[in-house]
């Protein structure tokens, strides 16, 4: 791969045991062996607190807040694995999205998004996988002009689904996440030529 692709790996969890970061660390291997180059940070070292316009305004984007988004800056794709919480994202999953989407001095609206490609996932204890949070991450990243992959994977029965070292005990399953994050690599690639 001649261009090659930077991807932000992360999970919109900041649980020590979360297995929707062990799945996206998954997909990130499918990345890289891909020809990406992924960063995978862990939003727990980003701790933020929540958006709020008066707080922007008196002291500017909070420090962590900043270097999220100068992750993002730097990177063309996001390989985003996201809990379900009550039908749809977790809360930092959107806190993080809205403080990355303030712009800096003299910059543009959206700068943090436009132009990203990303690919989703989700694992939860339920049947579902984490599928109704999905459709909501899909159209909040669509309507802030980030290109979602078609493909993405909800993983159910969460607590049964993984072995002891992160990977995913059933094969087929294992192989489809990881070829999202090469369809992502694959696809950023096709984009920078």
């Amino acid at each position: 791969m001649t261009n090659k692709p930077k991807i932000l790996a992360f999970a919109g969890s900041t649980r020590s045991g979360s297995l929707n970061k062990q799945l996206v660390k998954i997909a990130a291997a499918g990345a890289t062996a891909a020809g990406a180059e992924v960063t995978y940070v862990d939003l727990r070292d980003y701790q933020m607190p929540l958006y709020d316009a008066d707080l922007e305004e008196r002291e500017g984007i909070p420090e962590n807040a900043r270097r999220f988004k100068d992750l993002m800056l730097a990177h063309q794709g996001l390989l985003i694995a996201s809990p379900e919480y009550n039908s749809s994202y977790s809360a930092v999953l959107k806190n993080a999205i809205d403080w990355a989407s303030r712009p800096y001095p003299g910059e543009g609206m959206l700068a943090a998004f436009n132009g990203k490609v990303a690919a989703i996932m989700s694992t939860s204890p339920g049947g579902s996988g984490g599928l109704r949070g999905l459709v909501n991450l899909r159209s909040l990243l669509s309507n802030i002009n980030v290109l979602v992959l078609p493909e993405q994977k909800a993983i159910p029965n969460a607590f049964a689904a993984f072995d002891s070292n992160g990977n995913l005990k059933d094969p087929k399953e294992q192989q489809a996440v990881e070829n999202i994050g090469a369809k992502l690599a694959t696809v950023l690639a096709k984009l920078m030529a």
